[in-house]
Parts: C-alpha cells; sequence; structure tokens
C-alpha cells in the first residue's frame, strides 16, 4: 500500500491541506508570502502536488517547484517553517511517525528548489533547525536536508 492510501486517500489529502493553510496563514512569519494569493487555487494545486508526490492518482500539472517559488526570497527558516507546520499537521491528523516521516523524505528533495534567500538566524549554531510550535515530531536537518522523527516517545529515526 502506498502513503496516499495508507493515509485515507484524498479526503485525508484535503483535510491535510486545509489545516496546514490553517497553520501558515497564522504564522506572522510566513503569512506575508501568500498576500494577494488565490488560495483556493492554490489549495487545488497544493492538493494535487502532495497526491502526486506520495503515490495518488493525481498528476500534477503545475510549475515545477523552481519556477513557483523563484523571487519569493524563502529563506531557510520559512522553509523549515513550512515543514513543521506540515508535520503538526500530519500529526494532529493522526498520522504515524513512520508515514510522517516517509512523507517528508518525499519532500526534502524540493528544498533546494524552494529556498532562494539566506536569512541570518534560520537555523541554530549547530546547523539545525527544530521545530516548536506544537510539532516536537519531526526536525529537517537544515545542512542534510534529512527529514526525521524524532523527539516523540517510542518514535524512530527515519531516513538517515
Amino acid at each position: 500500500m502506498n502513503i496516499y492510501d495508507s493515509i485515507g486517500g484524498a479526503p485525508a489529502v484535503r483535510a491535510a491541506v486545509d489545516d496546514f493553510y490553517t497553520r501558515v496563514l497564522a504564522d506572522a512569519r510566513l503569512a506575508p508570502f501568500f498576500t494577494g494569493t488565490d488560495l483556493d487555487r492554490l489549495k487545488t494545486h497544493q492538493r494535487a502536488f502532495i497526491a502526486a508526490a506520495i503515490g495518488g492518482p493525481d498528476i500534477f500539472a503545475g510549475r515545477d517547484m523552481a519556477s513557483a517559488h523563484a523571487g519569493l526570497g524563502i529563506g531557510p527558516g520559512d522553509f523549515d517553517a513550512v515543514v513543521a507546520h506540515l508535520a503538526g499537521t500530519l500529526t494532529g491528523l493522526g498520522v504515524p511517525d513512520d508515514l510522517i516521516g516517509q512523507i517528508g523524505a518525499a519532500l526534502a528533495p524540493l528544498r533546494g528548489d524552494i529556498v532562494t534567500a539566506s536569512r541570518p538566524g534560520a537555523t541554530s549554531a549547530d546547523g539545525n533547525r527544530d521545530h516548536a510550535g506544537g510539532c516536537p515530531a519531526a526536525r529537517v536537518t537544515a545542512e542534510s536536508h534529512h527529514w526525521r522523527a524524532v523527539s516523540r516517545p517510542g518514535s524512530h529515526e527515519e531516513n538517515q
């Protein structure tokens, strides 16, 4: 069974995207990136993208990630905050840690296409950005771009 089916298919992807954007738009750091954006259109694209990325039947016909994010000035900390919100969303929807790790592994390679700006203080002194905001289940290691399930009792590290 693929990840898409494991999490509940289209209804789960829809719920995840809706919750994800609620979180992102409530984040003062990230909300300005979406000023003037047609959110319904964006959510439609995001659902198709996520579904395709995790093995669903949808075909993503949007722009490539580099083109879609060019000129936005997205820094490493911005990317990490988005990842934290995605992981928090998935955790909140009851997606198991191992599946969150697999989803993260499918999306982590996109970091290089999305992050186009460097911002001071985006990572800690050791190069890691630990995510707060109710998301102890996931962390992106900024230097290696790996997603690992961490900090939850009984969780194990993924995709090292």
